[in-house]
């Protein structure tokens, strides 16, 4: 058993379907028909192969190729381990052709809760033989290194060895609720917000200034209100209780802007902290059909309900 096992590591796979063709063919020539070479190639694959064997496998004479003692026993084995490889292939590729398996998905948290979270179990239900290990984190997991397929990364990407997919891209936008509109009106240029209470995300790239941009114009100013903090899920919430103006991504606005509990403002000035949302996936030439779906999907999705106009 041993031996046999140092044998098949130690030849080429062209040798053993070359010496398969032949013992099955009962002939090189019929045999080179099968592998699409010549009978001379055939003939010098076998040739390659007992010589690195140091056995002879098959007995030729004039009329007829028979298998030797140990050319029977071996042709056994490599039988057995072409068929294991033609099943393993035909697995992996159905596999591939189908949907399954396990997907671990990367999200940041708030973007993850408001997006991800609310299409994972439709996603599930529209593919049983998907399971799904979705992690929320604010941090920058390792794709690779830690085994994910596929990791949602808002902003600007770094890591330039990953495929990565632009799923959509995104603005930090000025917004208000209608009850603090009614009561403090509308501001009708940037300069106008020192004088209105602004909520500040301490989180957001140049606190505690806002850099505002337009057209070529930068207006920087220093919002003053009621509330700071680090989580822009509790920014949100306070301006939708009309506390003051917040400076927030539209994909976090956009709900509630279609709501009807959250104002555009400004909308010609956006925040400088800009980018886009990605899908990204580990290097390699094919995507497993479980992430492509899953991307494909989420995609689709988020795009439909993206903007504060969409339906």
């Amino acid at each position: 058993m041993q031996k046999m096992q140092e044998l098949l590591g130690r030849v080429s796979m062209d040798e053993l379907s070359a010496f398969v063709a032949v013992v099955e063919a009962h002939s090189f020539t019929d045999a080179a028909a099968v592998v699409g070479r010549d009978a001379t190639i055939v003939s010098r694959r076998i040739t390659q192969l007992e010589e690195r064997l140091g056995v002879c496998l098959l007995s030729r004479t004039t009329r007829r190729v028979a298998l030797t003692e140990v050319g029977a026993l071996y042709y056994r084995r490599v039988r057995s381990l072409l068929d294991e490889l033609d099943s393993a292939g035909h697995e992996a590729s159905s596999f591939a052709a189908s949907p399954q398996g396990l997907l671990r998905v990367s999200a940041p948290v708030t973007f993850g809760r408001r997006w991800i979270s609310p299409l994972l179990p439709a996603f599930i239900l529209r593919h049983p033989k998907i399971r799904v290990d979705a992690r929320f984190a604010d941090r920058h997991v390792d794709v690779v290194s830690e085994g994910f397929d596929v990791a949602i990364r808002v902003g600007i990407l770094n890591d330039s060895t990953l495929i990565a997919r632009r799923i959509a891209p995104f603005h930090n936008m000025l917004y208000a609720a209608p009850s603090y509109i009614e009561a403090r009106g509308i501001p009708a240029e940037p300069a106008e917000l020192e004088a209105h209470a602004c909520l500040s995300f301490t989180n957001y790239v140049g606190w505690p200034d806002w850099a505002l941009h337009k057209d070529g114009q930068r207006k920087t100013i220093r919002p003053s209100g009621p509330l700071q903090t680090d989580s822009s899920e509790a920014l949100l919430l306070a301006g939708i209780a009309g506390l003051g103006i917040i400076l927030t991504p539209d994909w976090l606005a956009g709900p509630a802007v279609r709501a009807g509990e959250l104002v555009q403002l400004l909308p010609d000035w956006k925040g400088s902290q800009e980018g886009g949302i990605y899908a990204v996936m580990p290097p390699g030439r094919l995507i497993p059909t479980k992430t492509r779906i899953f991307v494909d999907e989420i995609t689709q999705a988020i795009q439909a309900g993206w903007s504060p106009s969409a339906a």
